[in-house]
């Protein structure tokens, strides 16, 4: 499941490895979007909120979530819910922007676009810290925008040999017990 799937952006990457997939977005427009982008392909769309997904329990292998944890206050009640249809042993992954990135900054700032002005951006240890499960994460995209193009792929590197936990992007990692 692709919880929070927008149009479909992530959800077409999961789809090119294989996957059957079933996306779920609040906003029905999006889901139009990502069923039209995803045509084709078995990819299923539902329109539900994240706090109350129309699945029952234990019901799917992997669960995935990319830029949708900013736009939801409660993210424990989302990540529980998430937990809720994942089957035993089956892996939750959830992504957002750093909070700790100079990229979440720019978003935030009164220059960036008005949906990020309510977003609630979140480090590697608030993503964390949602739930009891001991998890594993990762943050990725060192470089800044303003950064030489040339660069880019010697200071990810660093980033990533140091164990930087200021990354642009992170993801945090769990399996169901």
């Amino acid at each position: 499941m692709d919880a929070g799937c927008g149009t479909g952006i992530f959800t077409s990457d999961i789809l090119s490895h294989g996957c059957h997939v079933i996306g779920i977005d609040i906003s029905w427009p999006m889901l139009v979007r990502a069923r039209v982008k995803t045509e084709g392909s078995p990819f299923q769309a539902a329109q539900s909120d994240i706090l109350r997904l129309p699945f029952k329990n234990n019901l799917f292998d992997k669960v995935i979530s990319v830029t949708a944890i900013e736009f939801i206050e409660d993210a424990k009640a989302a990540i529980e819910e998430l937990f809720r249809v994942t089957k035993k042993g089956g892996t939750i992954v959830v992504a957002s922007l750093n909070s700790l990135s100079p990229w979440a900054e720019r978003r935030k700032a009164k220059e960036g676009h008005s949906l990020f002005q309510k977003a609630i951006f979140r480090s590697p240890d608030d993503l964390l810290s949602l739930t009891p499960v001991r998890g594993t994460v990762r943050t990725a995209i060192h470089f800044r925008k303003e950064d030489a193009p040339e660069k880019a792929r010697d200071i990810e590197k660093e980033g990533r040999e140091k164990g930087l936990n200021t990354g642009a992007f992170v993801a945090a990692r769990w399996e169901k017990p």
